[in-house]
Parts: C-alpha cells; sequence; structure tokens
C-alpha cells in the first residue's frame, strides 16, 4: 500500500522537476533594450 501511495508523488516531483528543461536561450526581459529598467542599481541614481 506504501509503494502504491509514493510512486505518484516521486513521478510527479520527477515532472515538476524536469518541466523547465529545454528552454532555449538565456531569460531576456520583454520590451526593447532601451526601455529596460530592471536590474537595475540600488540605491538609484539620482
Amino acid at each position: 500500500m506504501k509503494r502504491v501511495m509514493v510512486t505518484p508523488i516521486l513521478l510527479g516531483c520527477l515532472l515538476l522537476a524536469l518541466a523547465d528543461c529545454g528552454k532555449k536561450g538565456s531569460p531576456e526581459a520583454p520590451g526593447p533594450a532601451d526601455r529596460i529598467i530592471f536590474p537595475r542599481s540600488y540605491p538609484a541614481p539620482d
């Protein structure tokens, strides 16, 4: 009975861990490059 409960939990964890695999390229902020305000240094320059 314990195996019946543990198997779906482990499969679910594996699927969640692999959900982000296969994404292409590095993350990029949306929008034109001249309008991107993040990341910005802290505190903001005056």
